[in-house]
Order: C-alpha cells, then sequence, then structure tokens
C-alpha cells in the first residue's frame, strides 16, 4: 500500500504465505500462536418447565396477577413453554383463553371434566402478536402515531372462544354451583387465614 492506496500485484499475508508455500519458499509470514479460537455456542434447546403436579387439565385456579387477578379459571392444558392456557370461560367471568406462568397461580382442589374440550390447535404461536409496521424514519414518524390504538381481536379468537366455551359451559352446568364459584373473585377478608 502506498498512501492509502492498494498497489497492484501485492497480496495480503495468507495469499503470501500459500503462495510461498506452492513456489516451494519458505514464508514471511507466520500466522500467530495465541489467535483465539471461536468457541462452540452453547445455545441448547431448553425443556419445558415442569407444570406442579396441583395443575392439571381441568383444575379451577385461581390468577394472582395481571389483569384478571383474583379470578378464578379452568385449566386447559400446559403450552410446550411451561405457560398454562386458561379460560374464564368468558361468558360466566369474563376472562378470555389466555396464556399464564404458573407461578402466578393457585390451584384448587375443585375439578372440571374437560375431556370433551378440543384445544389441540391452540399453541403458542397461537398467541403471537402480528409484527407492527415500522414507522417513517426521523423524530416526525416516531410521533406521529402516539395516540392509543384500541386492542382488535381478530374473528378467529372469536370463534375459538365460543368453541372452547361451550364445551366447558356444558362440563361447568352439570356440576351445581360451580357456576356461581367460578363467577365470584377470589379475596382474604381482614380474620382470614392463607
Amino acid at each position: 500500500m502506498t498512501n492509502g492506496l492498494r498497489v497492484l500485484g501485492t497480496t495480503g499475508p495468507k495469499k503470501a504465505a500459500k503462495a510461498a508455500a506452492t513456489a516451494g519458499k519458505s514464508a514471511r509470514y507466520y500466522p500467530a500462536d495465541d489467535v483465539p479460537k471461536a468457541k462452540p455456542s452453547r445455545s441448547k434447546k431448553q425443556n419445558a418447565p415442569k407444570v406442579r403436579a396441583s395443575i392439571t387439565p381441568g383444575t379451577v385456579c385461581i390468577l394472582l396477577s395481571g389483569r384478571f387477578r383474583g379470578k378464578r379459571v379452568v385449566c386447559l392444558k400446559a403450552l410446550e413453554s411451561g405457560l398454562l392456557l386458561v379460560t374464564g370461560p368468558y361468558k360466566i367471568n369474563g376472562v378470555p383463553l389466555r396464556r399464564v406462568n404458573q407461578a402466578y397461580v393457585i390451584g384448587t382442589s375443585t375439578k372440571v371434566d374437560v375431556s370433551g374440550v378440543d384445544v389441540s390447535s391452540i399453541t403458542d404461536a397461537y398467541f403471537a402478536r402480528a409484527a407492527a409496521k415500522s414507522a417513517a424514519d426521523g423524530e416526525e414518524g416516531f410521533f406521529a402515531n402516539d395516540a392509543a390504538k384500541p386492542a382488535v381481536v381478530s374473528d378467529q379468537r372469536k370463534a375459538d372462544q365460543k368453541k372452547v366455551d361451550a364445551a366447558v359451559l356444558k362440563a361447568v352446568e352439570a356440576t351445581p354451583l360451580l357456576k356461581n364459584y367460578l363467577g365470584s373473585n377470589f379475596t382474604l377478608g381482614k380474620h382470614d387465614r392463607p
């Protein structure tokens, strides 16, 4: 190189060593011994967390946090990610099909027969959000859509909710007082022992 310009006919150290080896000469460049080698990747497929023994499909659970805290819900299944798939049913207490972390759930001894409920099509991918359209670059584009947009529930979600709730409601209505139990909130009074 001369004054930042590459002179034609010259080569880098790797090419020089290769050319010298093919020509039978000794190489003028020797690679350093302390060049760090790339470490093997540590990324492994993690196993899904174990679900507590007290939480099985059909168990009535109490939600401890989030928008629906204090609501009693029916556990439908454990998803691959370790989260629980629960429903209110929506008609009884307003809780839709949701994923819930089992750390924020209390399992009760009450059970509902959910063998007739088909939730095989509902996976973690079902709850994935659609990618948001990125606004134009710059300050104006960033602040352009600042107004809060109402959440739009897709027609597929509504249809799935109705299908699941119909089967769960049939099992709930077969048990006396279970509908009232699911509709009531969980609370602790002043003198209630946890």
